[in-house]
Parts: structure tokens; C-alpha cells; sequence
């Protein structure tokens, strides 16, 4: 493993895209994307487009670790019973089959690439334990999990002739050619570009974007979910929104700093507003219950109490162990006044997952022939209405993987494919303050419990803002893509929610 792993691979990065043609494209480069590039057959011409630097992506921002039955102590059906306890008995018991089955396979091939996963005193990879979980399965990288497994995957894509990376490149639209696909992409220039390919794979994440506070990174606006809405293909559950109990609470700002569900499963104590511990009182599980079970508590805690300064408590443990354990959550809080060894850290639920997204089958098989989705955007339904900590990356690989068998196991196509033409431009200018308009709207609409009031109007509003979005003749610009982007996302969320 190199000894940063923060640095941005080197290699077969592009500036401009010069081909029209590909037999892949892969839209995002997060865990599904980078592992699907890695598990193509090396004969096919591929084309990633990243949608900023080849590491921001949600993948690389996960701290707790990924999930899987690696000790004979512990067992498949055991995982399956925690993951469907955690969504709620509502999980596609098929999917979920394939999940925890095949898992510990694609994990060990992530050991045999080269992922640098914590080891304990003996040189046994150190399991840990998070909420929801009955034995101690979560593989970690310190806290630090998602970002050891991305670079490490992006340092080895880099390296493959048969795979081009467009840094900066954000995806605008997907274009069934039947067969095969026009892409329509803005380069890192700003220029607009036309490509085809046969097969197409969507591994854009999440769509934290569309709240005021998330977890997520910056380019998760929900893009892909967006084009492949537009482009007729299944969309479900989108309602199916996870609210991480345990995020930063101590500055603003739209993006919120996680503390990973992996420091209550090495103790951490909740705290309500008046110092006391209070998940016991609502919970059995205490801080251990899933993570919409602790969001939902501490929601009626505030709203019992009218105060919303919740705490996390770790400061019983040994402060050498925990800085070692967590040391990119203990630098964090430090730069933000805090030490996660004498403090008591501010801490409130925030918009952290997807569960709903662009329908797929068990190889990640939209209801378009040849568009595959993976990872946080596509809905597996392994997840059920909450997904259990640490079964996103195990995720994102099992179902890329599956994806890539499909793709190699198809016959190429007897004639060569055009991308569409470039559309022409439209020229008015795009009203200011769309995207914050969306967020305040989802905000007040649906934040961890529903206000059905707020929710019916605000979707209203979102259809008129789509209307003009759509009709007004703008530019295609990285703001109109995002906008755009968000304004569906949330049409889609609400009519889902109002549907219920």
C-alpha cells in the first residue's frame, strides 16, 4: 500500500476526450466504478468520466470499514439476520443472499490487491463492531476505511491501457441508441462532448446535495440517478433516505464531518442536552440500535426536551487507544477545538445514504438493456428501508463485480455506433439560488420524519422549477447540470414520501 494515501494517482488520466467511441463508459470513480474497471476484460476500450479529482467520491469519505463473514466463528445467515433486522424485514432477501455469499470473496480479492486493512498484534486482520451487528465482522483502515480502498483501486486502474480517465468531466445526459448509448459529458474545459459505447455503468453515489447538512461530498447531486430518470429508466424508493445519527454538530457549513458509527461500537455514550445518557430508555440496544432507530431517538429527545446540543462521550476509554484507533476523527475534532479524549463532542443526526435509487437486477442490470448501475445510486434492495453500517462498500463491489461478468459475457456489436450531435445552446441566464432553494425546501420537508404540509408544498415548487429548468432555454453548465440534477432528485424524493 503507498504511504500516502491521499496522493492522486498518476497514469492514464486525460485531459480532453478525443474518442467517439468506447465500448464502456463508467460514470463516477468511487469503489463500483474503480472495482467494475478492474473486473473488465482488459480487450475493452473504457472511459471513465470523473466528475472532479479521480478521490472525492462518498467511497472515499466512509470511516467505518466494510462488512463481511471472514471468521469461521461467525456466519452468512448471521450477517443476512442483522441486515434485515436493520432494514426493517423490508430487504430483497435475493440480493441480500448475494451480498453476504459472495462478499467475503470480493473482500479477500481487496486483500489480494493490495487494500491496507488494520491487522491486530498476532497480523490477523482486526475486525471491529458497529450498531445493528451481532459479531464483530467490519474490516477496517484505522477510520479511514473508504479512502484506502479507493486509492488503492484508482492507483491500480491508472495503470490499465485499456482504461481512459477524464478528471473534471461531468456526465448531462444518457441516450438509448438501441442498441448501445450516446453520452453527453462537459470536459474539463468546459466544452461539451458526444461519445457512445455499448454498455454503460452509473456509479455517480448518493444525492446528499439536495439537504442544507449532509455527509456526503461535494459532487453528490445525484447526477446519474437524474440522466437515467430522463433517459426512461427505472427509478424506486427514493424516500428510503438514511439520516446518520452521529454527525459534527460543532460548525457550519453544508458538509458535515462524520463520526463513524465505529466509535460507538468501541463504547461511545449519547448524550442528551442535560448530560444524561438516554438511548437505554428507548432502545435495548442502546447506542448499538441501527442507525434510523438512534436518528429517530434522538429527534423525540429534542423535540421532549426543546434543545437540540446532543453529545457523543468516549473519554472512559484510553486516549493512546483512541487516538491510534481514530486518528483522522481525533485530528478533525482537534481542528475544530475538540479532543475526542477529554471532550464531550456536539453531535445531531444529518442526511448520510440512499437506500432507493435506479432500479437494478442481481448483476446490476437496469430495466435498459446494457446501462448497469452500482454502488449508493442503484437500489439492490439488499438495504431494505435502512441500511445496516458498513454493507455500503460491500456493496458497491460485489454488484460492480457482478455487472462487469455481464458486460464481458456479451457479444460486441457488428457495426460501429454515432454519438448523437452536440444540442444547441440556449442563452438565458439561470436564475441565482436554485440549488439553495431545493435544499431549504427538503430541509423543512423531510428531515428524519416527514412534514407532509411542508412536503405537498414544496412539491409544488420543485415541478415549477423543473418546468422552467426545461423550458427557459438555458446554457448546459456545470450550475444548470447540478440544479437540474437536485430539482429531479427532489421531485422524485417527495412524490415518493407524499405517495406513503
Amino acid at each position: 500500500m503507498q504511504e500516502n494515501i491521499q496522493a492522486t494517482p498518476q497514469g492514464n488520466k486525460i485531459q480532453k476526450i478525443t474518442k467517439e467511441q468506447y465500448d464502456v463508459v463508467i460514470v463516477g470513480t468511487g469503489a463500483a466504478g474503480l472495482y467494475a474497471a478492474l473486473n473488465l476484460a482488459p480487450e475493452k476500450k473504457i472511459l471513465m468520466l470523473c466528475k472532479r479529482e479521480l478521490l472525492l467520491s462518498n467511497s472515499a469519505l466512509a470511516q467505518g470499514g466494510i462488512a463481511a463473514v471472514m471468521s469461521p466463528k461467525d456466519t452468512t445467515d448471521s450477517h443476512f439476520k442483522d441486515s434485515m433486522v436493520a432494514g426493517g424485514y423490508t430487504n430483497d432477501p435475493n440480493s441480500l443472499r448475494v451480498l453476504v455469499e459472495q462478499g467475503p470473496e470480493d473482500v479477500r480479492k481487496l486483500l489480494e490487491l493490495g487494500v491496507d486493512f488494520d491487522r491486530n498484534s498476532e497480523g490477523n486482520i482486526h475486525m471491529t463492531l458497529e450498531g445493528g451487528h451481532s459479531y464483530a465482522r467490519i474490516l477496517h483502515h484505522r477510520d479511514s476505511t473508504g479512502l484506502a480502498i479507493v486509492s488503492r483501486l484508482a492507483e491500480l486502474v491508472c495503470q490499465l491501457p485499456n482504461v481512459e480517465i477524464a478528471e473534471h468531466a461531468m456526465l448531462v445526459s444518457v441516450t438509448p441508441l438501441n442498441p448501445g448509448f450516446s453520452i453527453l459529458c462537459m470536459d474539463q474545459s468546459d466544452q461539451l462532448v458526444s461519445v457512445c459505447c455499448q454498455q454503460c455503468i452509473l456509479a455517480t453515489g448518493g444525492i446528499g446535495r439536495v439537504y442544507e447538512y449532509t455527509t456526503n461530498s461535494a459532487i453528490a447531486t445525484g447526477d446519474g440517478i437524474a440522466a437515467a430518470w430522463e433517459a426512461g429508466a427505472s427509478v424506486t424508493d427514493m424516500h428510503l433516505i438514511q439520516f446518520h445519527p452521529t454527525a459534527f454538530a460543532g460548525a457550519p457549513g453544508r458538509e458535515r464531518f462524520l463520526i463513524s458509527e465505529a466509535v460507538r461500537g468501541e463504547g461511545a455514550i449519547l448524550l442528551n442536552p442535560e448530560g444524561e445518557r438516554f438511548m437505554p430508555h428507548y432502545d435495548s440496544r442502546g447506542e448499538l440500535a441501527p442507525r434510523d432507530v438512534v436518528s429517530n431517538c434522538i429527534i423525540k429527545e429534542a423535540r421532549f426536551l426543546k434543545k437540540e446540543n446532543f453529545y457523543l462521550d468516549i473519554t472512559h476509554k484510553d486516549s493512546d487507544y483512541l487516538r491510534r484507533r481514530f486518528p483522522m476523527i481525533y485530528e478533525k475534532l482537534l481542528e475544530e477545538g475538540f479532543d475526542l479524549t477529554k471532550d464531550h463532542i456536539p453531535v445531531f443526526p444529518c442526511q448520510h445514504y440512499l437506500m432507493g435509487g435506479i432500479d437494478v437486477d442481481l448483476d446490476g442490470q437496469t430495466t435498459l438493456p446494457g446501462l448497469f448501475a452500482c454502488g449508493e445510486c442503484s437500489h439492490t434492495g439488499v438495504h431494505g428501508n435502512n441500511r445496516l453500517a458498513s454493507n455500503s462498500l460491500l456493496e458497491a463491489i460485489v454488484f460492480a463485480r457482478r455487472a462487469a461478468a455481464v458486460i464481458n459475457a456479451s457479444e460486441p456489436l457488428d457495426h460501429p455506433l454515432q454519438p448523437l450531435p452536440i444540442p444547441v445552446q440556449g442563452t438565458a441566464p439561470l436564475a441565482r439560488g436554485i440549488r439553495t432553494e431545493i435544499r431549504a425546501i427538503m430541509q423543512r420537508s423531510f428531515f428524519v420524519t416527514v412534514d407532509y404540509t411542508s412536503a405537498k408544498q414544496g412539491l409544488q415548487r420543485i415541478r415549477e422549477i423543473l418546468h422552467s429548468l426545461r423550458t427557459e432555454g438555458h446554457p448546459i453548465t456545470r450550475d444548470y447540470i447540478e440544479a437540474k440534477s437536485l430539482c429531479i432528485v427532489a421531485k422524485l424524493v417527495l412524490e415518493e414520501v407524499l405517495k406513503d
